[in-house]
């Protein structure tokens, strides 16, 4: 079997179509039918089921999903060890981050590392921090960027880099305004705007509220805490938001006995060998505090 064999099947299985597939690993929809065809051959079995145009995979092809994930992965943490021993730093770095990390904390640190290593391709996706985390896990993504999970899977290794104090806030026309502290008591009984269930914010907020015995009232929930904002300043219903956000459309306050904060960090993967590439954004990162 070849690598390019594994990895057009590995990528038509998780698309679940072909042309997609092939769009995202730069190949024409015959040359990755081919390619899938040549491994089918190769086991003598069929990998995936074609009714009309749904694509799904056989018993066999899910059988050999995870054990292709798991060669590509060591063929690739092979590949970064050996390249590693030339001490350049070079090459591919795949990372996932959320909208809010690339927005409010990246920016900078973006423009430094493009200026200092040319020879790296920054292959930067912007996605949910669940899913990013998610994604490191399957060795998709080498390195992750985001809100750090409270409690990360085993297969993860996490370093704090950031920590964002989380305010609660309204717009300027909500029946707290003129209040300098608000107990929670009287925050639940008003609708929220707050990050997606699952969240590791939404997380954050809900076991804050547990301790004392309440929970919030959400009417709306999404994962783009730049759209939470906007929904606050009409005057949708109050929010939790970072305090690198607050600015003059919103109002901010004390909350009684509210104290919150979200760890922002790097996730990788335990297993797996760090590049040159991605050990220099975590060294250029943390240098950024000092």
């Amino acid at each position: 079997m070849e690598i390019t064999a594994l990895k057009a099947f590995i990528a038509v299985a998780e698309n679940r179509s072909f042309s997609i597939a092939a769009e995202k690993i730069f190949l024409t929809q015959p040359a990755i039918s081919k390619r899938i065809a040549t491994l089918e051959s190769q086991l003598g079995t069929s990998l995936f089921d074609r009714i009309g145009r749904q694509i799904q995979l056989t018993e066999a092809g899910r059988a050999l999903l995870p054990r292709a994930q798991k060669i590509i992965n060591e063929v690739e943490d092979s590949r970064r060890a050996i390249a590693n021993l030339s001490n350049r730093v070079e090459g591919k770095l795949s990372i996932g981050t959320s909208h809010h990390i690339g927005l409010h904390r990246l920016p900078p640190i973006l423009r430094q590392y493009i200026q200092r290593y040319p020879d790296v391709e920054l292959d930067l996706h912007f996605m949910d921090s669940e899913e990013a985390c998610r994604a490191v896990e399957r060795g998709e993504l080498e390195l992750g960027i985001v809100t750090l999970p409270l409690n990360p899977d085993e297969h993860l290794k996490v370093k704090p880099l950031w920590t964002d104090s989380l305010q609660l806030v309204t717009g300027r026309e909500h029946p707290f305004v003129g209040r300098k502290t608000v107990d929670l008591k009287a925050l639940s009984q008003h609708p929220a705007i707050l990050p997606a269930t699952g969240t590791y914010t939404r997380q954050l907020v809900e076991s804050t509220f547990a301790e004392c015995g309440i929970a919030p009232k959400s009417v709306i929930d999404t994962n783009y805490l730049e759209t939470i904002k906007m929904l606050v300043s009409v005057g949708m219903g109050w929010s939790i938001l970072p305090t690198t956000m607050l600015d003059e459309t919103i109002v901010s306050y004390r909350v009684k006995p509210f104290n919150i904060s979200r760890q922002l960090g790097s996730v990788t993967h335990v297993r797996y060998t760090l590049s040159n590439a991605a050990v220099a954004m975590q060294e250029m990162i943390e240098s950024s505090h000092d």
